[in-house]
């Protein structure tokens, strides 16, 4: 029986491979087709542009113009429309084909205008002819072409004089470019990276058998694929089989033999190589430091390995065929632990992951361990007991109890750090209000000393004295939240007030360092939810980074620009600029911007920028910063629009 089953597996193989043999030379050919034919398909749409730029040779007049168009379109049937546009894509001339029903006067070229920009575009940028994506055009007739745009820049003296737009048919394409040898008994199509069809010449055939080829027509703009597919019914292999039927004959009869003798030596070597394998397993069994056990379907225990034995303290004879009590079993775990082993032999697996139990070692002693447990499937798969695996887990209680330990010390250590923190970040943000307070403090007391006091701008600069210490505390406040990873009272607030709040302070040093602020702020902003405070003060310290960066020996130029919009992106997020006309950043510093304790000021702390943009992540925004136009740093950052709130105008 093996020996038939051995001729006729071979016979099947001849066959099989004969028959692969012929499918692979009808698909190596399809394939060198279908390269002949993108090439063809290259050099006609080569030669038609020489052709167009004939035409466009010489600034010819509008007569002379439509003739020479009229006359390709009648040479070329693939070409649908040909038109002459001026620089802003404007129609001057055009001439239609009329091999074909109307399209454009029906439709409308209007609906065509992306496609054509977007050739011409493409074109323009690559100083040469550029091909747009197909679409698909309804004609006149209630029926319809995929086609594509073709736009050829017209320069004159190196300056772009205008466009030559020539519509082709992708079936035109088809047709009349490529020879009927190779479209002979063939489906030749126009087809997109996805599969679907945009042009088909020819039509499938029935049959059991399609083979198919694929070839990129990459064009300047545009890539088309361009799929073959060939038909034919199965290979005439009858004469390969008698062939193939003898030469099997053949070796059949010599094999016999061979087989024969064979026979013998491969049980010799089946017996050796069981013998190998049983030392091999029993080698491996012996150095495992898991302890393994096997019992039957009444509990017995069948097979222990020696690190069981090692772990419980017992050999292997005092273990065999114990069920119901044993030895490494705890006397007051005997209860519960028969109950578990009369759970598993009604057949309930255990947890895949395993579970944690207690085993006593022949001293008496007492030790975790962690049970995984499989049925044990024979050969002739029937479960006839259960394998259990023992891994020791005493070093592993310790080292967790060690980690716990250390744990419990990292915490102390970071409540130490996040004290540092917040003290850091106190004596950064307190600077500013008592700055403020300082300055009003200072204005006051000029006041008092003058003959006749303003009492009105005395009153105003109390005020102030008491908003920048009720903000002193605000910052306290927010910092101390911050620090300890609070969620920060969020509320909805106009933009604009955001910026009232801080503009004293910011005109204020303005006129120190004679700069002109500009607020350009978009009306109907919709109001934006987060910490006012921190916010605040974010906008304070960029705006003053700003003007600190403006050292410039012409105060004409020094201007700080404020922006607020609706982001471009994504509107449910506010977007805020500041803008300065500085010097810029160095590369050199880029890196290391925001990194804490990093500054360029002689009396910085280098916070600043740290909280800055940990305040907006905070937020759920980002904070990035780029280069101004012409000159200058512009430092930007998002905040969430209150969705619920109405625009603010």
């Amino acid at each position: 029986m093996a020996l038939v089953g051995l001729v006729v597996a071979l016979l099947i193989t001849l066959v099989w491979l004969a028959g692969r043999y012929e499918a692979a030379q009808v698909q190596s050919r399809l394939e060198r087709d279908d390269a002949n034919a993108v090439d063809e398909i290259r050099s006609a749409l080569s030669r038609n542009i020489q052709s167009l730029q004939a035409i466009q040779f010489k600034n010819p007049t509008p007569a002379i113009w439509r003739s020479d168009a009229a006359q390709f379109l009648r040479e070329h049937r693939e070409v649908l429309r040909i038109e002459s546009r001026d620089p802003q894509l404007r129609i001057l001339h055009f001439v239609e084909t009329h091999y074909r029903p109307a399209g454009f006067d029906w439709l409308g070229r209007n609906n065509a205008h992306a496609d054509v920009e977007q050739a011409c575009s493409t074109a323009r940028r690559l100083s040469a002819p550029a091909y747009a994506s197909s679409y698909y055009l309804p004609l006149s007739d209630a029926q319809g072409a995929e086609v594509m745009e073709l736009c050829m820049p017209l320069m004159n003296m190196g300056q772009l004089t205008g466009y030559l737009v020539t519509t082709y048919t992708l079936k035109g394409i088809l047709e009349d470019l490529l020879s009927s040898q190779l479209t002979r008994s063939r489906e030749v199509s126009f087809t997109e990276g996805d599969g679907t069809r945009l042009a088909v010449l020819g039509s499938a055939q029935r049959s059991n058998r399609v083979f198919s080829a694929q070839q990129i027509l990459d064009l300047p703009g545009n890539t088309l694929v361009l799929r073959m597919d060939s038909w034919r019914g199965e290979p005439e292999l009858f004469p390969n089989v008698l062939t193939a039927l003898v030469a099997a004959m053949s070796l059949a009869l010599m094999l016999i033999l061979w087989l024969l003798a064979k026979d013998m030596r491969r049980r010799l070597k089946a017996e050796r190589d069981l013998a190998d394998a049983l030392a091999f397993r029993k080698a491996m069994e012996d150095s495992l430091v898991t302890g393994l056990r096997a019992r039957d379907v009444h509990g017995r225990i069948t097979y222990v390995n020696p690190a069981f034995c090692q772990m419980v303290g017992f050999s292997a004879e005092e273990l065999m065929g114990q069920s119901d009590n044993a030895p490494y079993w705890p006397p007051e775990f005997i209860q519960e632990y028969k109950q578990r082993q009369a759970i598993r032999l009604a057949g309930n697996s255990p947890p895949r992951e395993g579970f944690e139990s207690v085993f006593m070692h022949k001293d008496g002693t007492r030790f975790p361990v962690l049970i995984i447990e499989a049925p044990l499937i024979n050969a002739q798969g029937e479960q006839s007991g259960w394998m259990s695996a023992f891994l020791d887990i005493r070093e592993q209680r310790r080292v967790e109890e060690l980690s716990r330990a250390s744990q419990e010390r990292l915490q102390a250590t970071a409540r130490l750090a996040t004290m540092g923190e917040m003290a850091s970040l106190l004596s950064h943000e307190l600077n500013q209000p008592l700055a403020a307070i300082a300055s009003y403090a200072t204005g006051s007391v000029n006041l008092l000393h003058e003959t006749t006091p303003a009492m009105a701008d005395l009153e105003l600069a109390m005020k102030r004295i008491a908003q920048e210490a009720q903000r002193a505390g605000k910052v306290i406040k927010s910092v101390h939240d911050f620090v300890r990873r609070r969620d920060q009272t969020h509320e909805a607030i106009a933009v604009q007030a955001l910026f009232d709040a801080i503009m004293p302070l910011i005109q204020l040093q303005a006129r120190k360092l004679s700069v002109i602020v500009q607020q350009r702020i978009d009306p109907n902003l919709p109001r934006v939810r987060c910490d006012v405070t921190m916010v605040e003060q974010v906008l304070l310290n960029l705006a003053r980074n700003a003007m600190q960066a403006m050292d410039v020996p012409d105060i004409r130029h020094r201007r700080l620009e404020l922006t607020s919009r609706v982001s471009l992106q994504d509107p449910r997020w506010v977007e805020f600029f500041v803008a300065d006309i500085g010097p810029g950043i160095s590369p050199d510093i880029e890196g290391q911007l925001f990194t804490p304790f990093f500054t360029t000021k002689a009396e910085g702390m280098g916070l600043g920028l740290s909280l800055c943009r940990t305040v907006i992540e905070q937020h759920g925004g980002t904070l990035v910063y780029g280069p101004n136009t012409p000159l200058g740093t512009v430092f930007s950052f998002t905040l969430p629009a209150d969705v619920l709130a109405s625009p603010v105008v």
